[in-house]
């Protein structure tokens, strides 16, 4: 039995093109690029906090990052649902290149968390904000359609 690939689902649902299946692409194409994006700081986070002595950061050092976070992935959403609202892209395009952009708002407390592996009450705070940013992005999705 051959085995289906984790972009195979997401091509289908292009291919299908109906709303519905440009609502489940999209989806499926959030889900995907958070993964991509996220990877790779869950290694090098664990990694840095393994082998490295990362310096422990003050409390406002955090609440500082924390907010920069929140700062930026705000910004993620508000450019994505520009490219939503893009004019001159195919529908499909627009949809699915949103929810793409949308995913980098909750990578990015979700990587500096990563980095701060080594304070697990400073990436729990971090993780808990992407956390919130990704159900609320996921949330947009559907708004994303037009």
């Amino acid at each position: 039995m051959a085995r289906r690939s984790l972009i195979e689902p997401l091509l289908l649902d292009l291919r299908d093109g109906s709303p519905a299946a440009r609502r489940r692409a999209a989806g499926r194409a959030y889900r995907l690029a958070f993964g991509v994006l996220a990877a790779p700081g869950v290694v090098l986070g664990a990694a840095y906090a393994l082998l490295g002595q990362p310096a422990l950061l003050p409390v406002a050092v955090v609440l500082g990052l924390a907010v920069l976070a929140a700062g930026v992935a705000g910004g993620a959403l508000w450019l994505a649902g520009r490219t939503a609202r893009a004019t001159d892209l195919p529908p499909v395009q627009a949809q699915v290149g949103a929810a793409i952009q949308a995913a980098s708002a909750p990578a990015v407390p979700f990587l500096f968390g990563c980095s701060l592996l080594a304070q697990p009450l400073a990436a729990l705070t971090l993780f808990a904000l992407a956390a919130a940013f990704f159900l609320w992005a996921q949330a947009r999705l559907d708004r994303f359609a037009r």
